[in-house]
């Protein structure tokens, strides 16, 4: 049956305008502005004069609702996924940690029997692997004993496992990097720059060849340093100067305050940045203990004041951030339009992953994921391939 969502503001990425939208076959169908009929065969869906976007994209996250997509089943990735569906993630990209090589090849093998568009679940395209070719000083809440060099016979035989792999965060510098980017490039993989030592220069270098996003900007990854007296700049500063490098941030008001947030988008841009919540299985769960990385044998992490540190308290450990919260944060801490905070959790994701034909946009042709909410972001109606699931 067809659908049409009326009295909205609809959230497009260069302003909001009132209109409709009609939904046909899992599909947006027609986007119409100002008052126009309603085919009289379709279901109304009334907006009641809120805002109607498109559904978010979340490219990075680890888990959330008491799920880690490494807890080694099935039910626990769609439970992870149920529980961003309800903030309004739409289209998710499941995260993994660093582990043993043995975890890493269990994990794919379980993650090839996932299926990727399922009834009630946000749509999956595909795996992003994180890790474990990290720097050790930028480990993070990387588990440290399983960080190692990029080897050709282990990254081969997880390409020659699955096809499912459309993002690989590394350290740029380590040695046989250079080699292990050709074979992602090859394979059409996202590559992206994450838990890094890398200097200003050797960034540029991986963006000339084939690196093209930088895994949660600031986070375990280099900035100014002095040198033998004279000042060398990092990573941090790369992502600035290269225009058409994309940046990912995790907005959730602890990793970044409000004045970097700013500056991100003073200096970036609203257009290659893009909001993740890196989120891990304590994301819309209270306060307490939880484990990062499969329940048992991850890293333990406790959650407090709205984040995820390790048990000493010395560092993060991902974030308990939702969607809907990261959209909050932009309008509330970085001082951004509606629209355009929107855009960065929704289109610059979907073109970044290249998948901006179908997503991402109100238009005719995407998928009919839709967002219905309040000046507050407080969602009201979750459309998911043109069903209503809330």
């Amino acid at each position: 049956m067809k659908k049409v969502i009326t009295n909205g503001r609809l959230v497009l990425p260069y302003g909001i305008k009132e209109g409709s939208v009609l939904i046909e076959d899992g599909k947006i169908a027609d986007v119409s502005f100002g008052t126009s009929p309603s085919p009289s065969d379709a279901e109304i869906i009334d907006a009641g004069g809120k805002y109607v976007s498109p559904g978010f994209i979340d490219m990075h996250t680890h888990g959330g609702g008491g799920y880690d997509f490494m807890d080694g089943s099935v039910d626990d990735i769609y439970g992870a996924c149920r529980a961003h569906l309800e903030h309004g993630t739409t289209t998710i990209m499941p995260t993994s940690m660093t582990s043993t090589e043995e975890s890493l090849y269990s994990f794919i093998e379980l993650f090839n029997t996932v299926e990727l568009v399922k009834d009630g679940c946000p749509e999956i395209l595909g795996l992003h692997l994180e890790g474990p070719y990290f720097a050790p000083s930028q480990s993070g809440a990387q588990d440290p004993r399983y960080l190692r060099n990029p080897r050709p016979e282990e990254y081969n035989r997880v390409l020659e496992m699955t096809d499912r792999i459309k993002r690989w965060s590394f350290a740029v510098e380590l040695p046989g990097s250079d080699a292990f980017l050709s074979v992602l490039k090859k394979h059409g993989i996202l590559s992206s720059a994450a838990h890094t030592d890398a200097d200003c220069h050797q960034i540029f270098n991986a963006f000339a060849n084939g690196v093209e996003l930088m895994t949660h900007f600031y986070s375990c990854m280099t900035t100014v340093k002095r040198v033998n007296a004279y000042r060398v700049a990092g990573a941090i500063e790369a992502g600035y100067l290269l225009d058409d490098m994309y940046v990912e941030i995790i907005a959730d008001g602890r990793h970044l305050p409000k004045e970097l947030l700013k500056l991100i988008c003073k200096v970036k841009g609203t257009d290659r940045v893009c909001l993740i919540t890196d989120s891990m299985r304590a994301a819309g769960m209270p306060d307490g203990e939880y484990w990062l990385g499969q329940e048992g044998s991850g890293v333990r992490c406790i959650k407090e004041e709205g984040v995820a540190k390790l048990p000493d308290r010395s560092a993060f450990a991902g974030s308990v951030a939702t969607t809907d919260l990261l959209v909050r944060n932009m309008v509330e801490l970085a001082d951004l339009p509606l629209y355009e905070a929107v855009k960065m959790a929704t289109l610059v994701p979907a073109r970044l992953l290249r998948v901006d034909d179908r997503k991402g946009v109100l238009a005719a042709g995407r998928d009919a994921d839709i967002l219905i909410f309040d000046d507050s972001i407080d969602i009201s109606k979750i459309i998911l391939r043109g069903e209503v699931l809330r």
